[in-house]
C-alpha cells in the first residue's frame, strides 16, 4: 500500500525544453533543497534534445524527472483511511462501527483487495425488509455472530461453525404442536421450559437459543451433544432475541459487489468528477497500482484537493507550460522572457530580468544567498548560458551573462569555446532524426491579439547540415500545421558562425507578415535574415509589432 509522502514542489521549465530550462531547474532545485531542507524536485515537461543530453552526460548529471501533466490526481485528495472489514462481520457490528467512525459506508476487503461495500442504507433495508425465516441460514451466518448479537454464551457447540440450514422460529406452542413445525436443522428460540428444549433437540433442531439466561440442565446439554445441536444462552427475552437475531447475519450477504465504482490513485480528478456526479453513492473506494485498497473519498473531498505545487523556470506563458498548468498551484516564476498570459490564483514570487539566460539569474541567486556553487552545477549553468546566448553572439546576451559564464567556467574548470563547439555539434547532429523530432526540438507557441503562431529553431555551425534540414522541414510543415492548430508556423535555421537565420514560413499570411516585419521585397516562403539569431529578442518582437498594428 502506498504511504503518505510530503508534498513535493516541482521546479519545471517549458515544453520542448532547451538546455537553459533543464539546467536552471536542476540548479534551482539544488539551491532550494540546500536552503530549505528538501522537497524540491527538478522536472521537465518534454523530451531532452541532443544538445542538452550531451551537457548532462558531460557533467554526469541526472535528467530531471519527466512530468507529462500537472493535473490533480486522486492521490492529491484527502483520502479517508477507513479500515477495510471482513465479510463475515455482522450487521450489528457494522452498524456500531459506522456510528463510531461517523461514516455511512464500509469497505469489505480480503487480502487487501476490495470485495464489496456496505452502507447504512443497506443495513436498514436488510433489517426492515427481511421476512424470510430462512434468511439467517441462507446468509451462512456464523454462530460467533449470533452469540455476539444476542450478548449470549455458547454452551454446546463451536462459535466457529455456521448456521447454514433451516429456518428461525420461536417455540411458543406446547411440545405436541412444536413437533409439527420444527424441522431438521432449524434454529429454535425458546424459554426455560424443559419440555420445549427436549422436543426441539429430539426433532433434530440445529440450534436452540435459551432466553432470559435460563439454566440449561446437564441432561439437555448431554442430549444436545448427542444430537449435534448447538445450545446458546442469552439474557434477552424471547421477543428481543427474535428481533435482534437477524442483525447477526454477515454483511457480505448484503454488500454491493457488482459494478462497483472504484478509483485508482493515479486517476485525474477531472475524470472522476463527472462519474461521481452520476452515481447515487456517497463514498467511493480508492486502490493503488497493485489494486490494494487504500481508503475512501466522497464528493466533499474534492473541495479540499491538494493541487500540484510548481516553480516555473525559463517561461511565463500558459501556451508553453506543462499540460494542466491551470490545475496547479504556482509558487514562483523565474524567467528572462517577455511577460506572457499566465495567471495565478494568488500572489507569487516572480523574478524576471532582461538577461540572455535564466541560468544567469540562478547564478545571481546563489551569489545573493551566499551558497557555494558545486562544480557540476557550475558546469550546467555555464552550458545553459552558452546555449541561450549562442556563445555570446545573440543580441540578448549582456555583460552580466558573459561575466557569469566566465566565473562558472572557472568553477567548473572548463574552456568555454571548446564546450560550445562540442555542445552545438551535438545539438545540430540531426541527420538521423525524423522531421518531427527536428521540428519539435526547440519549439514554442505564442498568442498575440487573438492570433496564435508557433516558432521552432535549430542552431548549427554547419551550413551544409542546415541546407539538408530545410527540405526535411518543408515536407513536414503541412502535417505539423494540422497537428498544432495555429494560424502560422515559422522555423528558424540559424547559422551560429555567420550569425544569420533562414526563416521558413507556413500558413495564410505568414509570408506577408515576415515581409512587413523585416521590410523584405521578394515573394518567397524562405527569407534570409542577416544578423538575426534570437527568437526572443529579434524575431518575436518584430512579428508581434506587426500583428498588434
Amino acid at each position: 500500500m502506498e504511504k503518505d509522502l510530503p508534498r513535493p514542489v516541482f521546479i519545471i521549465g517549458h515544453k520542448n525544453p532547451d538546455t537553459d530550462s533543464i539546467c536552471s531547474a536542476i540548479a534551482y532545485a539544488y539551491l532550494k533543497n540546500h536552503l530549505e531542507g528538501g522537497g524540491y524536485i527538478a522536472a521537465r515537461a518534454g523530451q531532452l534534445n541532443q544538445e542538452t543530453q550531451y551537457v548532462l552526460n558531460f557533467f554526469q548529471a541526472e535528467a530531471p524527472v519527466y512530468v507529462a501533466d500537472v493535473m490533480t490526481q486522486v492521490r492529491d485528495i484527502e483520502i479517508r483511511k477507513t479500515e477495510g472489514v471482513q465479510g463475515n462481520l455482522s450487521l450489528k457490528q457494522a452498524w456500531n462501527l459506522m456510528r463510531q467512525l461517523s461514516v455511512v459506508t464500509l469497505p469489505i476487503t480480503k487480502e487487501q483487495k476490495i470485495e464489496g461495500l456496505i452502507t447504512i442504507s443497506d443495513i436498514a433495508t436488510a433489517y426492515m425488509d427481511v421476512y424470510d425465516s430462512n434468511i439467517l441460514s441462507t446468509a451462512n451466518t456464523q454462530y460467533k455472530n449470533i452469540v455476539d448479537t444476542l450478548d449470549g454464551k455458547m454452551l454446546i457447540g463451536s462459535e466457529e461453525e455456521y448456521f447454514n440450514r433451516g429456518k428461525v422460529l420461536i417455540a411458543a406452542a406446547n411440545p405436541d404442536l412444536m413437533e409439527s413445525y420444527i424441522e431438521r436443522g432449524d434454529l429454535v428460540i425458546l424459554g426455560n421450559r424443559y419440555e420445549s428444549q427436549l422436543c426441539a433437540i429430539e426433532m433434530y433442531a440445529g440450534c436452540i437459543v435459551v432466553c432470559e439466561g435460563a439454566k440449561v440442565s446437564l441432561t439437555i446439554k448431554k442430549l444436545a451433544e448427542e444430537h449435534q445441536c448447538v445450545v446458546i444462552s442469552t439474557p434477552h427475552d424471547t421477543f428481543t432475541a427474535a428481533r435482534l437475531i437477524n442483525q447477526s447475519m454477515p454483511i457480505q450477504y448484503f454488500m454491493k459487489s457488482n459494478n462497483l465504482t472504484i478509483f485508482n490513485m493515479s486517476e485525474k480528478t477531472e475524470d472522476i468528477k463527472e462519474i461521481m456526479g452520476q452515481k447515487r453513492y456517497r463514498d467511493f473506494p480508492i486502490v493503488d497500482k497493485e489494486e490494494h485498497y487504500v481508503g475512501m473519498i466522497s464528493r466533499r473531498n474534492l473541495l479540499n484537493l491538494k493541487r500540484k505545487r510548481l516553480i516555473l523556470v525559463d517561461h511565463n506563458e500558459e501556451s508553453q507550460a506543462v499540460d494542466g498548468i491551470e490545475y496547479a498551484e504556482i509558487l514562483e516564476i523565474i524567467d528572462h522572457h517577455r511577460l506572457g498570459s499566465l495567471e495565478t490564483m494568488s500572489p507569487v514570487f516572480f523574478r524576471n530580468q532582461p538577461l540572455g539566460c535564466t541560468a544567469t539569474i540562478m547564478y545571481q541567486m546563489y551569489q545573493e544567498r551566499g551558497v557555494e556553487i558545486p562544480k557540476k552545477i557550475a558546469g550546467l549553468l555555464c552550458s545553459a548560458i552558452i546555449s541561450d546566448t549562442l556563445m555570446f553572439r545573440s543580441p540578448t546576451c549582456t555583460a552580466v551573462d558573459k561575466a557569469a559564464a566566465e566565473d562558472l567556467a572557472s568553477i567548473a574548470e572548463i574552456e568555454i569555446e571548446e564546450l560550445a563547439i562540442d555542445m552545438f555539434s551535438a545539438g545540430s547532429n540531426l541527420a538521423s532524426r525524423t522531421p518531427e523530432e527536428v521540428f519539435y526540438q526547440d519549439f514554442k507557441r505564442f498568442s498575440v491579439g487573438g492570433i496564435e503562431f508557433a516558432v521552432g529553431q535549430i542552431n548549427s555551425m554547419n551550413a551544409i547540415e542546415l541546407d539538408e534540414l530545410r527540405e526535411k522541414l518543408r515536407s513536414y510543415f503541412p502535417t505539423a500545421y494540422k497537428e498544432i492548430g495555429v494560424e502560422m508556423v515559422f522555423f528558424m535555421l540559424t547559422n551560429i558562425v555567420k550569425e544569420t537565420t533562414e526563416l521558413l514560413c507556413y500558413g495564410p499570411n505568414s509570408g506577408s507578415l515576415v515581409r512587413e516585419a523585416f521590410q523584405l521585397p521578394e515573394e518567397s516562403d524562405t527569407y534570409e535574415l542577416k544578423g538575426l539569431v534570437s527568437r526572443k529578442k529579434q524575431l518575436i518582437p518584430a512579428l508581434v509589432s506587426v500583428i498588434q498594428q
